[in-house]
């Protein structure tokens, strides 16, 4: 009975999720430092330490590590470990270690296996990121140039958005998004009394707009969507044949049956 509470999945992920919810709760200013809840944490700690040593004694070294999730759950469970001194020992830097025990919340990512057709997801996102990755590496250049070329143009107007290369590309992949697109101009626009220079202000970022956030990222978004979907349309496809096969079939059929 006892094994059961640490060799039964379901037990161990509900014992995930409360874990998750106590950590969540921790944070709040009103339950910060809450002895109650900075106990629940360090029994889980202790449950997840247990829950390793059983799977061990029971599967054995060998069979235990063979697991690539068991792998995985043993590493966070390590490393959250140092979290529990800071209740035992004084340290000099307990803010680093307590937020160790955060790594427990990585765990989460044991849900995903309960994705229908995993295996298939995991697979259209292999081939979406590997389709995707010239777009996005002809974005990075895009930005890259935009970044100096504006920089060069508006560092002295608006520091705080191109003062720097750095600051720059940040600004411009932020309008890559659509966001801050027409703010940043209206601040260009009220710094300078020159008509001519707002009015080609404007229309210089509605191009960067255009270039990088509705073209740019469209092309993006619709290379990775389309390879995710393939798999659907190969499946289509295949019943298609077969569908059009049965149909010739069944037409030479009826043609020989009227002969």
């Amino acid at each position: 009975m006892l094994k059961n509470l640490f060799l039964d999945e379901r037990k161990v992920m509900i014992a995930i999720l409360v874990n998750t919810i106590v950590l969540f709760l921790i944070y709040f200013p009103q339950f910060a430092g809450n002895p109650y809840l900075e106990l629940i944490d360090q029994l889980f700690i202790l449950y997840f330490v247990i829950e390793a040593v059983v799977k061990i004694s029971i599967y054995k070294p060998k069979g235990y590590f063979g697991s690539s999730w068991n792998r995985f759950d043993f590493i966070i469970v390590v490393l959250s470990l140092p979290s529990i001194l800071v209740h035992i020992i004084p340290v000099p830097d307990t803010s680093l270690l307590i937020l160790l025990r955060l790594f427990r919340l990585i765990r989460l990512i044991r849900f995903i296996r309960f994705i229908p057709n995993l295996t298939q997801v995991m697979s259209g996102l292999g081939r979406a990121l590997q389709a995707s990755v010239f777009v996005l590496l002809a974005l990075v250049i895009i930005n890259f140039l935009l970044a100096l070329f504006t920089c060069h143009l508006y560092a002295r107007i608006a520091p705080e958005y191109f003062g720097n290369p750095l600051v720059s590309a940040y600004s411009i992949f932020q309008m890559f998004t659509i966001e801050g697109w027409n703010e940043i101009p209206n601040v260009i626009a009220s710094r300078t009394d020159n008509n001519w220079i707002i009015g080609l202000t404007r229309v210089y970022f509605v191009i960067i707009v255009l270039v990088g956030g509705i073209f740019g990222m469209s092309l993006a978004n619709a290379v990775f969507v389309d390879e995710m979907t393939i798999d659907n349309n190969r499946v289509l496809e295949e019943k298609i044949d077969v569908l059009q096969k049965e149909i010739q079939e069944l037409k030479e059929m009826i043609k020989n049956k009227s002969t």
